[in-house]
């Protein structure tokens, strides 16, 4: 089974080359920010996530988790009665009690097609084209991954000890302090297509998103990092709005970009954005962006109702403005 023809999207594509780099709700807020400031987006999605109907379907059928990836295209749907109906419908999850319950439309119909074709990119490519979906997802690996981090603080008796926490629900969700975070297997390959698409970019957008397991744990699986500091587009950081309790409790802004720094300190940015709003300590945040070789744009990106979410559409006019859009 091959894969299907390219979706038709007008005469020609228009909008730089910019390849998104995360997953969860994060992710999927960029990509739909994105599709207003270009036509040629590429999700490159994590694909450690080991909880709800993802962590069943990867342990029944061995495959990468698909939720990650049904959210990425979920985002990428048009703004049509089509790209509407079917965002819907990969994202309805059923309710009850019996084996269906909790599982989502999206995740069963990739894995279906998974199936089917034999192939991860390709099925993903058949369900991108069914959506209508206005861009590409692909997976960071064809290897389902497992988060492994350093974490302290979990024994209150003794508070400087490290212990080993495994699974991205686990690390996320964490009482402790993570200290580092990596990957298992270490040495997975990359998707090579999604290589590909990094190296070509005219921009690689890092974050918003749970910062160690959406943001960080995709850039250590080997040759994702390598593709971004070799791609000539440029690279933009975009900070989440709250600390998430767990995984990055007690952060301030300029935290997140020192986390990167730490574990990856030849990965240079060249645009870090903000919200002033939320900042807090400006001069330490454009201190810490300096540090990683880029510059502090603060623009307002939040939702009003809801001041740890993006709007999409300020994000896009933020992005859009980063980019040369």
């Amino acid at each position: 089974m091959s894969g299907p023809a390219p979706v038709r999207r007008g005469p020609a594509v228009t909008g730089p080359r910019v390849v998104a780099l995360g997953g969860g709700h994060g992710l999927a807020a960029t990509l739909r920010a994105l599709r207003r400031v270009t036509d040629d987006v590429t999700a490159v999605v994590a694909v450690s996530d080991d909880g709800g109907s993802s962590g069943r379907l990867r342990r029944e059928f061995g495959v990468v988790p698909p939720g990650d990836l049904r959210m990425a295209l979920a985002a990428l749907c048009g703004d049509d009665s089509w790209g509407r109906t079917w965002s819907r419908v990969v994202q309805h999850r059923f309710s009850g009690t019996g084996e269906l319950a909790g599982h989502s439309v999206g995740n069963l119909l990739i894995t279906a097609l998974w199936e089917e074709t034999g192939d991860i990119v390709t099925g993903l490519d058949w369900v991108g084209a069914l959506l209508g979906a206005h861009g590409r997802v692909l997976p960071v690996s064809t290897t389902p991954l497992q988060v492994v981090a350093r974490v302290s603080g979990l024994d209150r008796g003794h508070p400087d000890r490290v212990e080993r926490v495994v699974g991205q629900v686990e690390v996320a969700t964490t009482t402790g302090t993570v200290v580092d975070v990596g990957l298992e297997p270490a040495d997975a390959r990359a998707c090579p297509e999604a290589l590909e698409a990094i190296r070509q970019a005219d921009a690689v957008v890092l974050g918003p998103g749970s910062w160690y397991t959406s943001v960080l744990a995709p850039l250590l699986v080997p040759g994702i990092a390598e593709a971004v500091m070799e791609t000539a587009g440029r690279v933009v950081v975009v900070l989440n709005l709250a600390a998430q309790p767990g995984e990055t409790s007690g952060f301030l802004a300029h935290h997140h970009l020192e986390v990167l720094a730490s574990r990856l300190p030849h990965l240079r940015v060249d645009t870090v954005l903000a919200d002033p709003a939320v900042v807090g300590d400006v001069p330490a945040l454009a201190a810490a962006a300096a540090d990683v070789g880029g510059r502090l744009v603060l623009a307002p990106v939040a939702e009003r109702e809801d001041s740890a979410r993006h709007d999409v559409d300020l994000l896009a006019s933020a992005l859009g403005g980063v980019l040369g859009r």
